[in-house]
């Protein structure tokens, strides 16, 4: 299992310097990946594409970047740009975001999401291979663009899929999945399972968890109810969590001693995931850093 950090979602609201910073001390540490979503800040791929010439080792991805605010060619540009950058390190997750996100507070159409991402992917997947794109949908017209990226490095894809029919699509045409809000219950019975049994023997899967090496648990969750409270309201994650039996975003948490968190990071690489993507979360600096050392660790000792 790789294991990684998300930077940009912490508790903090880190400068594009102090995000660079994080992904060299990452880097340093021995850590394999770092991931970045794109949230209301900073931009991803740009992001990841600066880190990229501050690294040298270190993998990089998003987790995830929206589609539908940007179009496939230019989703596939960027992508390419990051890739090149970072020598072929990136991967690029994507995703359909959220109705309240999409439609509410950027005033386009999310109708027939699982259609849009089929669509969407006709078009990104033969630019990122050079080819020339000649396809008509509902959603997309693209034809006879071709993009040249020389010296340039395929990026491999991951989905934000978490439905039965959006995870059909991404064995079909990415590599895997990128999640967040999914129990260990749910990542093998529901996520895994479902990939497998759409073809994936071995499918890519990026398991994201807020995770804290901490002594006082109890507190730590309390503190992360206020920042997680939103997933617990959003339909696809608020399914995740009802498949598995919790009632609150913060309970999905990682949090307690070594012990602990080394058990649970050993338990999802045994049921297929391959990518460990930790949101250190928490207001204690000390606690931070010491989780960001113990994740270390277990990259070097392997999961």
């Amino acid at each position: 299992m790789r294991i990684g950090i998300m930077i940009g979602t912490d508790m903090a609201q880190p400068t594009l310097d102090e995000l660079i910073a994080r992904a060299r001390t990452a880097e340093a540490a021995g850590l394999h990946q770092v991931w970045m979503a794109n949230m209301f800040s900073f931009d991803a791929l740009t992001t990841l594409a600066l880190v990229g010439r501050e690294t040298s080792r270190i993998g990089l991805g998003t987790a995830v970047t929206p589609t539908f605010p940007r179009h496939p060619t230019v989703m596939a540009q960027q992508a390419m740009t990051a890739a090149a950058a970072s020598n072929g390190r990136f991967t690029l997750g994507i995703g359909l975001s959220h109705r309240l996100v999409i439609e509410d507070m950027f005033g386009l159409s999310y109708a027939r999401p699982a259609r849009h991402m089929r669509e969407y992917l006709s078009v990104l997947l033969p630019l990122l291979r050079g080819e020339t794109v000649a396809f008509n949908g509902e959603f997309y017209r693209v034809n006879g663009v071709t993009l040249d990226f020389p010296g340039g490095h395929n990026p491999p894809i991951v989905i934000a899929a978490l439905g039965p029919v959006m995870l059909r699509l991404a064995a079909e045409l990415s590599e895997g999945t990128s999640t967040w809000m999914v129990g260990p219950k749910t990542m093998e019975n529901h996520i895994i399972r479902s990939l497998r049994e759409a073809g994936m023997q071995a499918p890519r899967v990026v398991g994201g968890f807020p995770v804290l090496l901490t002594n006082r648990p109890d507190e730590v969750r309390a503190e992360l109810g206020a920042a997680l409270t939103i997933y617990g309201q959003l339909p696809s994650y608020r399914a995740m969590l009802d498949r598995e039996g919790l009632a609150r975003p913060e309970d999905v948490a990682i949090l307690g001693d070594e012990k602990l968190l080394r058990s649970a990071i050993r338990r999802l690489a045994d049921i297929g995931v391959t990518d460990f993507n930790a949101v250190i979360m928490g207001s204690d600096p000390e606690d931070c850093a010491r989780t960001l050392q113990f994740l270390a660790d277990v990259a070097g000792r392997g999961a």
